[in-house]
């Protein structure tokens, strides 16, 4: 399998290769394309910039000349004698392409002239009026960002592997939830049960053996301050629950010790859980009895700590008054609720 896993490694490290590769050369065929286009449009600009002008030039004496040309040329085909003399092919151009009348003759060397000044703009301008240039520059930048794009995906999959390959060689690196003790623990799930009435053990929980922290605690059970954080959860949970009786509905000793509690008037309250009627009775029963040491409910917590739940000795603390000290220590006001009913 490690073998199977290196080579698809290999493939797709060879791909990504490949891939840049193509991308490089694309981006090298498109970079030289437009460089010989701006070398092609800087050399056109240059020789017309050099030669226009005295094109130009040439025209307008032309076109002068024309001008001058008596009606009889056209006719005959032959310059007269006071007129400069033209070489007899351009002479023969001239008749061939001059009109035979001044205002045709006018409109002729009109047109001419606007077709040279058209050809000079369109052709001098061809980098504002043509984008061409630009959509080649842009598609090369496109390439440039693609090139990036993909040396990034190749780099971050190098990454990767790299990063299994070092959780592989040292596990020192991966930092496991923490650990609970029983007392922890028994704190962790009644904090998490006492919180919210339809919270509920999960049914693949054993047991017979730890509880996730995850699963009742509500913070990072792998940041720096989770030990600190579960020493605050403990203490919160025994302050706001004095006095906690997990108990069954079903049960003599348990309405014995629930009605030894109501005696006391207690506040806050005690807290009392029956576990019989929850639906996760088959789970969260055995887990109390494994934390607590108890053979059987009820079982009584006082301050987090579990009391011999037996009937005959929680009423012999009662009427000792070891009971009450207990409570009081706990933090909760024994008769306090009967005064409050008092004030009313």
């Amino acid at each position: 399998m490690l073998e199977t896993g290196m080579g698809m490694e290999r493939r797709k490290r060879a791909c990504d290769r490949g891939m840049v590769d193509e991308t490089i050369g694309t981006k090298a065929r498109r970079r030289f394309d437009a460089d010989i286009i701006d070398l092609l449009t800087t050399n056109t600009h240059h020789v017309l910039y050099l030669f226009l002008p005295s094109l130009l030039s040439a025209l307008s004496t032309v076109a002068a000349h024309l001008l001058t040309l008596p009606p009889p040329y056209y006719h005959t085909g032959q310059a007269p004698s006071n007129t400069m003399s033209l070489p007899p092919h351009v002479a023969q151009i001239f008749s061939i392409l001059q009109p035979r009348k001044p205002k045709q003759r006018t409109t002729f060397i009109a047109l001419l002239i606007l077709v040279c000044l058209s050809s000079y703009i369109f052709i001098a301008q061809s980098t504002t009026l043509s984008p061409a240039l630009a959509v080649r520059r842009s598609d090369s930048a496109a390439a440039d960002q693609l090139a990036l794009a993909a040396e990034t995906i190749r780099n971050s999959r190098l990454s990767d592997v790299s990063n299994k390959h070092t959780f592989r060689k040292g596990h020192h690196h991966y930092k496991p939830t923490l650990k609970l003790d029983p007392s922890e623990e028994l704190a962790a799930v009644t904090s998490f049960l006492a919180s919210l009435p339809q919270n509920v053990i999960p049914h693949t929980v054993n047991p017979s053996q730890p509880i996730d922290p995850q699963l009742v605690l509500d913070f990072d059970t792998r940041g720096p301050r989770a030990r600190e954080e579960v020493k605050a959860m403990v203490e919160e949970v025994w302050l706001r629950n004095p006095v906690f009786l997990y108990s069954k509905v079903y049960s003599p000793a348990s309405r014995e010790i629930k009605a030894i509690l109501a005696g006391l008037n207690l506040k806050p309250a005690p807290t009392i859980m029956d576990v019989d009627i929850r639906e996760d009775v088959d789970i969260l029963m055995p887990m109390i009895l494994r934390l607590t040491s108890a053979s059987e409910l009820p079982v009584l917590l006082i301050g987090g700590k579990v009391l011999d739940s037996s009937v005959e000795n929680i009423r012999a603390l009662e009427k000792s008054g070891e009971l009450q000290q207990m409570v009081t220590v706990a933090g909760a006001q024994v008769n306090g609720a009967k005064k409050k009913k008092h004030r009313k």
